[in-house]
């Protein structure tokens, strides 16, 4: 078992998290309060674990992930909102499969909308 490849991103209201495992099967994500679980398959058999102590609390009652022949990506709503998350753990280092998406960093400002529109199109699927 070993880790996936973690890319994430933050925004005003969700914080997301993009793990990078192609053709994924038998995918388990568990998001909780303060944690998230993650567990798959690739198409070579080799098995996926990530656990991660979240940095600050979410609503995991308005939080979801998408599976994709690339990727899975969660969505997860914070608690509180318009507030910057330094990181995604709650640990203060940053584990080697961990990184910043800055494909999708951006500044916050006038990104609601934006925001809104990616959160709608997740929903949908």
């Amino acid at each position: 078992r070993q880790p996936a490849k973690t890319l994430w991103y933050d925004r005003p209201r969700y914080v997301y998290l993009e793990f990078c495992v192609e053709d994924s099967r038998d995918v388990k994500v568990t998001i909780e309060d303060q944690r998230l679980v993650f567990s798959c398959k690739n198409a070579d058999g080799v098995e996926f674990y990530n656990e991660i102590n979240l940095y600050a609390r979410i609503n995991s009652k308005d939080s979801r992930e998408k599976r994709s022949d690339r990727s899975i990506t969660c969505f997860m709503r914070k608690w509180k909102e318009k507030v910057a998350w330094p990181r995604i753990t709650k640990e203060n280092i940053k584990p080697a499969w961990l990184s910043v998406d800055f494909d999708n960093w951006r500044d916050w400002e006038g990104d609601e909308e934006v925001e809104r529109a990616m959160v709608e199109q997740y929903a949908e699927v």
